[in-house]
């Protein structure tokens, strides 16, 4: 195979599980023995665009108005935001040191059309890149790339468990373009059935793909916290309840919270919660204060998924109400009901809940025969590529 597998995924944006997931999809593409590259698009505005994304414009507004109002607050305290400058430089330098293998940058649709020119195929994969808003750019469902070059989804995810009815008739296009899909939820699999009439197989997240002792090679292990045990909490919301509960395990273990604070969102209540905040944290430590923690606490995928490889005793806490539309609770909820762990998301009572041994045992066992279906998914929709 003379072209390289050109790969749509999110590798720029300063977020754990964004970066884990997609060094963990070309960690297992080179394993396959595939080349590849990533897909650099920086989606510069142009009249196609605007005229394409007219429907996102209030939802741009919406970010906008957050993002200003996220700076106006953080104006009154200079010495965070001077902290999460040293945390962004951690994630940018993971991002050079990690992800070499990346293209030019591609600034409007056109340029990514004539891109397809150099792939054999392009994959897209994984994480939340089916989000409904996205649609209209074109880029995630892959809909620059022409008939004549195959298409590969990878545990991709739709991010919430309804798509819009406004939204289906596109979504139905897409999925329709692609010659193989897997996703990453039971409900975006039943999803796309109820669209197209296509049954796709679940497939676990990228960062599944590696046991807890092969990202052990992939990150090395080291001590971020050295001598003191603590109880990790990674929270991407703002849930006052979740932050009591941790303060009521601290007092009954006497391990101290470690915390990394002001990721998605400014939270000024925050500024005051756990014992050691952390903010020269990048994707390789992130992992590595799972791994040395005592108990993990957390409202996050990844934070999940790193957990359960690890074997901690953790409590998975609902970052959105089910009532939300935006909710991303699916994917939390497909992930614990696949390794048999629903018992741990929260219940109301988490010092009863995080204390309870986990069979690890009867984990691996499922997660083994998870991987094994993934990577026959993986390994048959590459293949034909060579056909």
């Amino acid at each position: 195979m003379n072209k390289k597998i050109g790969v749509c995924c999110v590798f720029d944006h300063r977020n754990y599980g964004s970066m884990l997931q997609t060094l963990a999809t070309i960690e297992k593409l080179e394993q396959m023995g595939y080349d590849y590259e990533i897909i650099h698009y920086t989606k510069k505005l142009t009249l196609d665009l605007l005229l394409r994304s007219l429907d996102r414009i209030p939802e741009e507004i919406k970010t906008r108005v957050h993002s200003m109002n996220k700076n106006k607050k953080m104006d009154t305290y200079p010495e965070i935001k001077d902290s999460i400058k040293i945390r962004n430089s951690y994630f940018d330098n993971f991002r050079k040191s990690r992800f070499t293998k990346v293209s030019k940058p591609y600034h409007t649709f056109k340029e990514l059309q004539i891109a397809t020119e150099n792939y054999s195929a392009v994959l897209v994969g994984s994480d939340q890149l089916w989000v409904p808003k996205g649609y209209s750019t074109g880029f995630f469902n892959l809909l620059f790339v022409p008939e004549k070059v195959p298409k590969l989804a990878y545990a991709t995810s739709f991010g919430v468990s309804e798509i819009p009815q406004n939204k289906k008739k596109v979504a139905k296009y897409f999925l329709d373009r692609m010659d193989y899909i897997s996703v990453r939820e039971l409900r975006a699999s039943e999803m796309i059935e109820e669209l197209t009439g296509r049954k796709v197989p679940t497939v676990v997240d990228p960062t599944i793909l590696f046991t807890g002792e092969e990202w052990k090679e992939i990150i090395k292990e080291k001590k971020i916290i050295k001598g003191e045990k603590y109880i990790f909490c990674y929270f991407l919301g703002n849930n006052p309840e979740q932050r009591l509960e941790v303060e009521k395990l601290k007092k009954a273990t006497g391990y101290k919270i470690v915390f990394i604070p002001h990721l998605d969102e400014f939270i000024e209540s925050d500024i005051k919660f756990g014992d050691e905040q952390l903010y020269k944290v990048g994707p390789e430590e992130f992992v590595n204060l799972i791994r040395n923690a005592e108990y993990v606490c957390t409202d996050s995928f990844h934070g999940s998924v790193f957990s359960i490889l690890n074997h901690k005793k953790f409590v998975t806490f609902n970052r959105f109400k089910t009532s939300d539309t935006n909710s991303r609770n699916s994917r939390i909820d497909s992930l614990l009901k696949q390794t048999g762990l629903m018992q741990r998301r929260y219940a109301g009572d988490l010092i009863k809940q995080i204390e309870k041994n986990i069979n690890y045992d009867e984990v691996e066992s499922r997660l083994t025969k998870m991987r094994e279906k993934s990577e026959i998914y993986l390994e048959t929709a590459l293949k034909s590529i060579d056909k």
